[in-house]
């Protein structure tokens, strides 16, 4: 599975690997709601970075515009989290650092993605 060797792939794994490996230290009341649908969140990036690599023009262009919801709704979420001191601080730092490379890519991708696009005057590839 090429997907697999994608940059942005790895980096979202990473997140939730990431989410995943602080979930103890968030408290139980917290970690069954608003933990549980960020890392939700991850995994339907995931999905949707998977089935983008899979797609080509418009269908692939919707996919990554679904993905950067995702993404924006994680970061609504995870600095909920932090206001409501759900997450320490540092590790708010730590993920939103790794949320913001994972938006980069995101953004990259869906820009290269559109230039490429018929709809967009350019050569369809």
């Amino acid at each position: 599975m090429e997907t697999l060797g994608l940059p942005i792939f790895q980096k979202s794994y990473d997140l939730f690997k990431t989410f995943y490996s602080y979930r103890d230290h968030v408290a139980k009341q917290d970690r069954y709601t608003l933990w549980q649908r960020c890392e939700n969140l991850v995994l339907d990036l995931i999905q949707s970075i998977i089935l983008a690599s899979q797609q080509e023009g418009e269908e692939k262009i919707a996919t990554l515009n679904q993905a950067s919801v995702q993404l924006n709704m994680l970061r609504i979420l995870l600095r909920l989290a932090k206001d409501l001191r759900v997450i320490d601080p540092k590790k708010y730092v730590i993920l939103e650092g790794q949320i913001d490379e994972v938006g980069r890519m995101l953004g990259g991708w869906l820009r290269a993605t559109k230039s490429l696009s018929p709809s967009s005057g350019s050569a369809p590839h």
